[in-house]
Formats: C-alpha cells, structure tokens, sequence
C-alpha cells in the first residue's frame, strides 16, 4: 500500500474506544508517512488513554468541527516515544501543514506543551480503501 485513503484530508475525525466499547469522536490533524498515516496529541489527552488501553480506532474524512465527509476505515494505532521516528514524524506533518504546524510549534514551545506531546501512527486495515461499517 503506498498511502492511505485520508492522506490528502485537512482534518480527520479519529474515533478511539472506551472500556464499554463506546467510540469517541475526535478531530486531528494527520499526516500520510510510509503508508500509514501520523497523529499528535497532548499525552495526558483521553484519547491516549484509550488508545493505550485499545489500539483499535477508527478513522473519517472532517471538517474543523469534526463533522464527517465521507466512509469509516478501521485500524491500529501505534504509540510511538522514539526520537528518530518522532522527527520523522514532525517532519511529514509539517510538510503537509506548512506555517501552521511551524506556528503551532513555536507556541507549544514557548508554553511548555511541545514535550508533553503523544505521537500516534495509525496503520490502516488492507484494503485501506474499504470502508468499514
């Protein structure tokens, strides 16, 4: 697979699921890297949590508020603490967000939220262009 199906998407809705099974909708800004797709997030943010507990998510096309533009694609997320790849993975993300992400790092800098981050790497089921239900 050389992309995924929301590479070229603003904003994806990224559904993670709690102990009892239900979803939680959120949107994020994401990143096409190696076929796979890469997320940040505040570490202490629920959605972590929940992707610690359940790497199963599942993932839409949004807008900025989070309203769904298109097909469900299930997966696994993957957590990742490594130096080199989260690099790697600022690097796709800034590519895809330009002065914004710049921006958005600058400020998280400045406030001391920029290492409090979680970077998350979603890997999408084959066929990554079936939707799911």
């Amino acid at each position: 697979m050389t992309g995924t199906p929301l590479d070229s998407e603003s904003y994806i809705n990224l559904e993670t699921f709690k102990m009892d099974g239900n979803g939680v909708k959120t949107p994020v800004w994401a990143a096409p890297l190696d076929g796979k797709m890469v997320v940040f997030s505040e570490s202490k943010a629920y959605k972590i949590k929940r992707l610690r507990r359940n790497p199963k998510f599942r993932a839409a096309a949004c807008d900025v508020r989070g309203n769904v533009r298109g097909p469900w694609y299930s997966g696994t997320a993957r957590l990742v603490d490594d130096p080199a790849e989260i690099a790697r993975f600022l690097d796709a993300l800034k590519r895809k967000y330009g002065w914004q992400m710049s921006v958005g790092n600058f400020f998280a800098r400045l406030t001391g939220r920029f290492g409090k981050r979680a970077y998350i790497e979603l890997t999408f089921e084959s066929p990554a262009n079936t939707p799911s239900t």
